[in-house]
């Protein structure tokens, strides 16, 4: 069997973090979830994510600097980045971001799932 993908959320909704994490733990992957990003660059060297799922409204320094911040890493500058928000400009927000991809809140789990195996198995 091979080893457990790891997942970071960012989010600070705790009802979708709650949802995202139950799901996609079942689904058979290693979840982190956080109410906000402070610190991201500490939180992706402790959990190491195979993807990080990024909202644009989380507190302190918000998703798209979250974002810049682990593009612009060394390590983490193939790390890919979903950004997901409720926003109509999310298309916008994730270029801006550097984001590898995104989804519109709200969105079915199925699709989720599908964003997330087209980054960590390709």
């Amino acid at each position: 069997m091979s080893e457990k993908k790891t997942i970071l959320i960012l989010d600070d909704d705790s009802d979708i973090l709650q949802l995202c994490s139950f799901f996609l733990k079942r689904k058979g992957f290693e979840v982190y979830a956080k109410e906000s990003c402070n610190n991201i660059i500490q939180m992706m060297e402790d959990m190491n994510p195979d993807i990080v799922l990024m909202d644009n409204w989380i507190p302190d320094i918000g998703g798209i600097e979250s974002t810049k911040l682990i593009k612009n890493h060394t390590r983490f500058k193939t790390t890919p980045v979903v950004f997901f928000s409720a926003n109509n400009d999310i298309k916008k927000l994730a270029e801006k971001a550097g984001a590898d991809d995104y989804i519109a809140k709200p969105f079915e789990l199925v699709d989720l799932e599908n964003i997330i195996s087209k980054h960590i198995n390709s």
